[in-house]
């Protein structure tokens, strides 16, 4: 193998070795730095910012002409966004829920901590799940057909099962929001595995790497933005079945809130809990696309020189 490698390097003088990379400077923190408020700088000066304004104005004045100026009759009993962000803001809420009471906190809280352990639980068990069902096809075989059996399977009808088997009321809801998150997780890796080009693998065979070589340095990297892929679904799925979980049981959570309002006929209060399920959903995508991009800087630049060709 190593004489496969001076071979190519006399050709090609590229080195593919650690040794190869450039070195850490002391610098490099502050270098880090600026990277950031450079991009942040490009970022206000292109017109997405303002386009996204201009998208949320549009909503807004959408919503407030249909249902508190034009009172259309799909809309009429709607709230508008005048009582729902007066009640939101309020110190004294009519209803008792705005950004000033203790118990909206709490609703966001055990939210999110269902969220966060099946996200968890989801990616521990689907990532490796699904760089197996790509890597091999003998095992595909065997629990593929089993996983597209459950995988259409509503998570509301797991619900009657989710009872029996899971004593309280808190792990029913957690093995709800599980899984449509592992669906979603499993099978973006293995679509990341199968996409991969077989001449990279073939490559690494003809240079001497051996089979747990070959997994570790080029299907898991190679899959890596199929996986941050489905990780953002599976965040995102993740809080869809929570809310249908919470629906049916729970005490505490934005599902729950939205359901109860919805039964007690406080409307303002329903729509402050399905915004702040969007809000809090989209900061957890963004927090997990953040990461993919701090451990995928390689695929950063190379869509950036891409870009730039």
């Amino acid at each position: 193998m190593k004489d496969l490698q001076s071979a190519f390097a006399g050709d090609v003088n590229v080195s593919l070795s650690p040794a190869s990379l450039p070195a850490a400077k002391p610098g490099d923190g502050a270098g880090r730095q600026e990277t950031v408020v450079f991009r942040l700088t490009r970022w206000l000066r292109s017109p997405r910012p303002y386009l996204m304004l201009v998208g949320f104005a549009l909503f807004l004045g959408f919503w407030y002409l249909t249902v508190e100026v034009w009172k259309l009759p799909r809309f009429a009993q709607m709230p508008g966004p005048t009582d729902v962000i007066t009640e939101w803001l309020s110190p004294d809420p009519s209803y008792g829920l705005s950004i000033y009471s203790p118990e909206y906190y709490q609703h966001i809280w055990v939210s999110w901590r269902r969220v966060s352990i099946a996200f968890l639980l989801a990616t521990a068990t689907g990532v490796p799940l699904g760089l197996f069902l790509g890597w091999s096809q003998r095992f595909k075989d065997y629990v593929f057909p089993v996983f597209e059996l459950l995988r259409p399977i509503p998570p509301l009808a797991w619900v009657p099962l989710a009872i029996i088997m899971f004593q309280g009321s808190e792990t029913p809801i957690v093995f709800l929001t599980f899984l449509a998150s592992f669906y979603a997780t499993t099978l973006n890796t293995m679509l990341g595995v199968e996409s991969i080009d077989a001449s990279f693998v073939r490559a690494a065979y003809c240079l001497g790497a051996k089979r747990p070589q070959v997994f570790r340095h080029v299907i898991v990297p190679g899959a890596m933005p199929f996986i941050f892929t489905g990780l953002q679904i599976s965040v995102g799925v993740a809080w869809f079945s929570l809310v249908a979980g919470e629906m049916v049981s729970g005490q505490y959570g934005l599902g729950y809130l939205i359901n109860t309002s919805y039964t007690m006929v406080q409307y303002p209060t329903m729509v402050i809990g399905m915004i702040t399920l969007g809000l809090v959903g989209y900061l957890t995508s963004a927090a997990v696309r953040m990461l993919g991009n701090y451990l995928m800087q390689w695929r950063a630049r190379e869509l950036a020189i891409g870009a730039e060709r």
